[in-house]
């Protein structure tokens, strides 16, 4: 017999944990201080910021910052007290479904506490062991998780492939004729690490083909892509077509909490199944006023779409201009791919942070395979074509180093490089 805590002690960290003793509080868990804006502090010193979701710039708008005031002042964090099954509902939180459920163009909404365990949860409330489960090769780690929980058959199709999706369902459709159950396909709006958008077009027409119910999780497409922020199924004018949409308030929206969007009939099904909601408090009054004003600002002030994405095409363009590989982004998340390894990509971002003040996250090995570096930047509407320029300099001063082999050295000791420690 093993000792659980000794297993976990000896597993020193997992894929990514194995790096924490170096990376805390640099590459891992920093600290970026200060109001949300695209400048910020870093270790006492101020960064231009590319790494946060405020898309539309909503973070720190003064309206929302008094909404959200005014909302926390008026009922506190506490209200409503427990679960909106039992004692959590307010007619704010009624009137915020409403909203949200026209903006996306769905008949009913359900807020739900937090995107992550609320994807879990709608999976588990649409599927029965019977159904069979058909998904992208890509879907986020909340789809992989709320899979897991299913009893039944699941299979993967290549991402963003509608030949290969339509494969899958072949076999999911034989299987599902055998188990008397149904098919469920999953896939997401805007793919968060590379940016490329579901083919929601081309994965709807699949239905004249196979009878399949679809769930999309559009998390960066909610303020980003279609008509005034609509989303990717109006981007791709498919919103018909998509029985179950789900989005998070953690990107354009600058808060906590979700909803998912559908049939008013399966709405009120998953308002008195969805576990992770029955077994759960309400939604803070705060963040439901807060939502409240958000989405009226998203609904009324279209320019502030235009504005992200002028600053969107003026970043992606002169990446592609300057020979920058940005793969096959359709939204604002950019991708930089480049090629090193760990100590490589290490010192480059050391060189960027420290050096230049550009602060972007940064995806390796484990997370994806050796040898590939990608720099993840996340432009707003916040951003100024000064910055976009300003970056753009600092990613052709670290281009040039990684290829004349200068960043080839150890990976130095973050844990020397905090600004607790800097301190001392």
């Amino acid at each position: 017999m093993v000792n659980i805590l000794d297993r976990l002690q000896k597993f020193a960290g997992g894929p990514i944990g194995q790096y924490m003793e170096n990376a805390h509080g640099y590459f891992a868990f920093p600290k970026l201080e200060g109001d949300i804006m695209p400048r910020m502090m870093f270790r006492g010193r101020e960064v231009l910021t590319w790494s946060l979701n405020n898309y539309l710039g909503l973070a720190n708008h003064p309206e929302v910052r008094k909404a959200d005031a005014e909302g926390a002042e008026k009922f506190g964090m506490a209200a409503p007290m427990g679960a909106r099954m039992m004692s959590g509902q307010t007619r704010w939180h009624e009137q915020f479904e409403r909203e949200l459920a026209a903006f996306v163009g769905k008949e009913d909404a359900f807020l739900l506490n937090f995107g992550y365990q609320g994807m879990i949860s709608i999976i588990d409330v649409l599927l029965s062991p019977r159904d069979v489960v058909v998904y992208d090769a890509e879907a986020h780690a909340c789809i992989i998780d709320g899979l897991r929980m299913h009893k039944g058959k699941r299979f993967v199709f290549q991402h963003n492939d509608p030949d290969s999706l339509r494969k899958q369902l072949a076999h999911a459709r034989t299987l599902a004729e055998e188990t008397r159950g149904g098919i469920l396909v999953i896939t997401e709006g805007v793919f968060g690490m590379k940016g490329d958008l579901g083919p929601l077009d081309k994965i709807v027409a699949l239905k004249k083909e196979f009878d399949f119910t679809l769930l999309v999780d559009d998390a960066h497409g909610f303020g980003t892509m279609g008509r005034g922020g609509r989303g990717t199924a109006d981007h791709f004018d498919a919103t018909e077509g998509v029985d179950v949409l789900f989005n998070t308030f953690a990107k354009s929206m600058c808060g906590i909490g979700a909803f998912v969007a559908s049939h008013k009939w399966l709405i009120d099904i998953m308002r008195y199944n969805m576990r992770s909601q029955l077994y759960a408090k309400s939604l803070p009054m705060p963040m439901v006023i807060g939502g409240l004003k958000r989405l009226e600002l998203i609904r009324n002030h279209p320019e502030y779409q235009e504005k992200l994405w002028t600053i969107v095409r003026a970043l992606q363009g002169g990446f592609r201009e300057r020979g920058f590989e940005i793969g096959s982004t359709a939204s604002p998340v950019t991708p930089v791919y480049m090629k090193g390894g760990v100590d490589e990509a290490t010192n480059l971002v050391v060189d960027l942070r420290e050096n230049h003040g550009v602060f972007c996250s940064v995806v390796v090995y484990p997370v994806i395979p050796k040898g590939e570096i990608i720099l993840r930047i996340i432009p707003t509407a916040a951003h100024t074509l000064e910055d976009v320029e300003y970056t753009l300099a600092a990613f052709d001063d670290v281009r040039g180093k990684l290829l004349a082999g200068e960043y080839q050295k150890p990976m130095p000791d973050m844990s020397d490089m905090t600004w607790e420690k800097s301190q001392k």
